[in-house]
């Protein structure tokens, strides 16, 4: 099929490919696959035909699942076993997810019992959204208290000087754009399914503000064309492998992020912060030779010491097509339906399995699968159908 989108006829047709991978391929794997029907929530690491091979818990992937099937509820369609696919999510959660201190795990074993506490709190972000669509879907009030307590832990250790124990010594300290990144999505969630709501302080339009404002000050660096991954307190640029490192799938995610609030507020400013960003950094990740999103490349164009920089992986994809696809609709501009076309094409020729269906997540640089795996710890039903929703609705409007 075409992935033109100057036509009606032609975005009809491609919103029906992204519904029909959606409902018809991804969610009915991982009901059938991943859920867990004897101790509750979902199970990700799994083989191509779905075979579990591993049955420890990921606690962002409870958060993740549940959200993504309470917001399939919420937006698409109220159906018994998405509402029931979250609950048991949320329960698992609930039941054996946060600590007696009340920070949450980063691993479980399959009955629930904690195996890994990591220092960063992305567990409790993904808790959060799934608690605030679970709240919308039920109208639980509990739900909606625990999305609000979970995002007050996230800004606590995320914002907190000296709370978090530091990534690295004194001699050279610096900061991710991560933690800026998950809190606007995690505050843009709890908005959109509890009202803009007062947490630690502010609103969850003024966390995203705050965000906002320091992602411009310290992260985005218009003479290099670049968004940062990790700079220097102040923001300078750290003249070595971890601070020269882009991520340009993760950039990519942060540009869609800041296009979609901007469309929100009617402010151009933000979605033209949004597109520069897409435009610098699809320029350093998209590989000309054979196509796709590189995984790492350099500040400077210099060797990047992760091995894997080159590989493909699905999610950098996911958000590209969500990027693409939305600084076209907010722009009309040619050139991003073009790009659109080009990280959609790609990836619907490499990444999907006919025979089993879902996704794989790990490609070698010239598409071929480096691991047969459709899920592991950190792959599950959140990046493929979160993009698939996404696009089906916007192409569908």
């Amino acid at each position: 099929m075409t992935t033109d989108l100057k036509t009606a006829a032609s975005r009809a047709a491609l919103a029906e490919v992204y519904r029909n991978a959606l409902l018809d391929d991804v969610m009915p794997f991982w009901l059938k696959h991943g859920m867990d029907r004897e101790h509750g929530g979902i199970m990700t690491a799994v083989d191509r035909d779905g075979t579990v091979v591993d049955t420890d818990k990921s606690v962002w992937f409870q958060g993740r699942t549940a959200w993504m099937f309470a917001t399939l509820h919420n937006t698409m369609e109220r159906r018994s076993e998405w509402l029931g696919a979250a609950r048991s999510c949320v329960e698992f959660l609930r039941a054996h997810c946060f600590s007696p201190a009340g920070k949450m795990y980063f691993t479980v074993t399959r009955e629930g019992r904690p195996l890994r506490m990591r220092r960063y709190v992305f567990s409790e972000s993904f808790a959060a959204i799934a608690f605030a669509a679970f709240a919308q879907a039920t109208g639980e009030q509990q739900a909606a208290e625990e999305a609000q307590r979970c995002f007050a832990t996230y800004l606590h250790h995320s914002f907190t000087p000296g709370v978090m124990p530091p990534k690295f010594e004194a001699t050279r300290p610096m900061k991710g754009i991560g933690p800026h990144m998950i809190g606007i999505a995690t505050a843009q969630e709890l908005r959109a399914n509890l009202g803009d709501v007062s947490v630690s302080g502010r609103s969850c339009t003024e966390w995203i503000d705050f965000s906002i404002a320091e992602i411009e000050r310290d992260f985005l660096k218009p003479e290099q064309r670049a968004l940062m991954e990790n700079v220097a307190p102040d923001g300078s640029v750290i003249d070595h492998f971890d601070g020269r490192t882009l991520n340009p799938g993760h950039a990519l995610e942060c540009a869609w992020f800041l296009m979609h609030e901007g469309r929100l507020r009617g402010d151009q400013r933000l979605i033209g912060v949004g597109t520069q960003i897409l435009d610098w950094m699809w320029a350093r990740g998209w590989d000309n030779e054979v196509g796709g999103l590189l995984y790492f490349t350099d500040l400077k164009g210099l060797p990047v010491q992760e091995y894997w920089q080159d590989m493909k992986f699905w999610w950098p994809h996911n958000e590209a097509i969500i990027a693409t696809l939305l600084a076209w609709k907010l722009t009309g501009e040619a050139r991003y339906a073009e790009m659109h076309r080009l990280v959609h094409d790609w990836s619907f020729q490499h990444f999907p399995d006919p025979e089993f269906g879902e996704w794989f997540g790990y490609l070698r640089r010239d598409g071929k699968v480096a691991s047969r795996a459709k899920g592991t710890l950190w792959k599950g039903p959140f990046h493929l159908p979160r993009m698939l929703w996404f696009c089906a609705r916007e192409l569908a409007e």
